[in-house]
């Protein structure tokens, strides 16, 4: 079980996103023990926050100022905390090969640390060395909570802020890499949240820096409702009960996700500029029709998807893959594997926009000329990246999966354009392959109703709809 695996369990285990900053600002006397008292200070919080805490987030520089002292009393400290309790120390290293390599070492020798702060400004290489053992996991620095941020993380890149382009990259490089993203910058959490539905956040910047925890779960969490831990420190810290203070933010961090996720449910979402046009484009193309339609399953829905018309309008299907190719952009593979036929045109368009090549299983394999499964230049123990229009079960993708694997290829992703239900998310993960969705069903209801094509009674008897079938 790695960090993040262990993390989520932990999570779902005590109902929590809390994480506690152990950050010892002491008044030191002379002649003061000072790793008592950096020890006494921690073991305080600690004892009171234990039951409330998902995580712990010692920063080393509040330990490395007081020399072998404070580095002894950090030791002392993670020796308080329970086996299985996931630590992320906050170093923000960032320097080269051998350098990080001995960060890495010096990290991680100290007992419970699976998890440190970096620096993406050197590059992969200088984060490699925290990832190198297989249970271990890094926060990437994104968008910090510091006043002046913006004066480097904004600077604009073919168009887009540093901070985006740089976060991107970042979660490309290994599933075991997470972002700090300030907990007070709704902005940042949202745009980020929008292109890695799937990553971690590390938040700090709530409370004493002007964060509230409404926004940041508003902008910041998953469609599991994971996916963010909210760091807090002093608030904890000085207060006189410390455990009354860790109950009420968990308590309030929770009443804030649950308001968060119900908001979801209900298309009350941020939505990217991209998303809004493609759903609009969508629309306006009949892909998504409203009236009254006999599904194959002889129910009569009152609305109905259609992502082939796509194709015959140029200007939505490059936005489609526009939206395939920020899905894409943080997954690591070789070519893409669209699934026949109505996924193909998207595959195409997709294609394009990443400048990766395609290939495509038979389904079912070819009988006649060359007899071949898959179409395209491939080789066994290629990494493939599958592509489909939209997901309600898993039942054509598997026989797509089944193919593929069945000549060699790896099969770890998914991505699709619409993500309608639960079921085909749970099929994908019992196949080894995480689904990756651009757009819920109830997305479209929210446009719809923005564009006065239905009213709110409408809006919810769609929802109602989509929930049940």
């Amino acid at each position: 079980m790695d960090f993040f695996e262990r993390l989520e369990q932990v999570c779902q285990e005590k109902q929590s996103l809390l994480c506690v900053g152990l950050d010892p600002r002491l008044e030191v006397q002379e002649g003061d023990d000072v790793r008592a008292k950096i020890v006494e200070f921690n073991q305080r919080i600690i004892e009171a926050t234990l039951p409330f805490a998902a995580a712990y987030k010692p920063n080393i520089a509040f330990y490395e100022a007081w020399g072998p002292e404070g580095l002894s009393a950090l030791e002392d400290t993670l020796n308080l905390l329970p086996e299985g309790v996931p630590i992320i120390l906050d170093a923000k290293r960032g320097d080269i090969g051998p350098t990080a390599e001995a960060y890495a070492r010096a990290a991680y020798r100290l007992k419970g640390v699976d998890c440190v702060t970096v620096s993406p400004y050197m590059g992969r290489d200088a984060v490699d060395p925290f990832l190198k053992i297989s249970n271990k996991a890094v926060f990437v620095l994104a968008r910090t909570s510091n006043p002046s941020a913006s004066e480097l993380q904004d600077f604009r890149v073919k168009k887009e802020p540093l901070y985006l382009r740089a976060a991107r990259v970042a979660a490309s490089w290994d599933r075991r890499v997470g972002l700090v993203v300030a907990g007070n910058d709704r902005e940042a959490l949202t745009r980020l949240r929008q292109i890695l539905p799937d990553t971690w956040f590390l938040a700090p910047g709530i409370g004493a820096q002007g964060g509230t925890v409404q926004e940041a779960c508003s902008a910041g969490l998953r469609r599991d409702g994971l996916g963010l831990l909210v760091v807090v420190a002093r608030e904890i810290a000085n207060a006189s009960d410390p455990a009354g203070a860790a109950r009420r933010l968990r308590d309030g961090i929770n009443e804030a996700r649950h308001q968060a996720l119900a908001n979801r449910q209900l298309g009350q979402v941020p939505m990217s500029k991209l998303k809004r046009k493609l759903l609009r484009g969508l629309i306006r193309t009949e892909c998504f029709r409203l009236g009254e339609f006999t599904l194959k399953s002889g129910i009569k829905s009152p609305f109905y998807i259609d992502l082939r018309r796509v194709s015959s309008d140029p200007k939505v299907l490059r936005l489609a893959g526009k939206a395939y190719a920020e899905l894409a952009r943080n997954l690591s593979f070789r070519s893409l594997a669209g699934i026949p036929v109505a996924a193909l045109p998207l595959a195409s368009a997709a294609s394009l926009e990443l400048n990766k090549p395609l290939i495509y299983p038979r389904i079912p394999p070819k009988a006649h000329g060359t007899g071949n499964a898959i179409e395209g230049d491939w080789k066994p123990g290629d990494k493939v990246l599958l592509l489909d229009d939209l997901i309600t079960t898993g039942k054509s993708k598997e026989e797509a999966i089944d193919v593929l694997r069945s000549e060699g290829l790896i099969v770890e992703d998914l991505v699709v354009l619409l993500e309608r239900g639960a079921q085909g998310r749970q099929d994908m993960e019992a196949r080894g392959v995480h689904l990756h969705a651009y757009a819920r069903v109830e997305e479209f209801f929210e446009v719809a109703h923005e564009l006065g094509l239905i009213d709110d009674a409408k809006k919810a008897e769609l929802i109602a709809f989509a929930r049940a079938n």
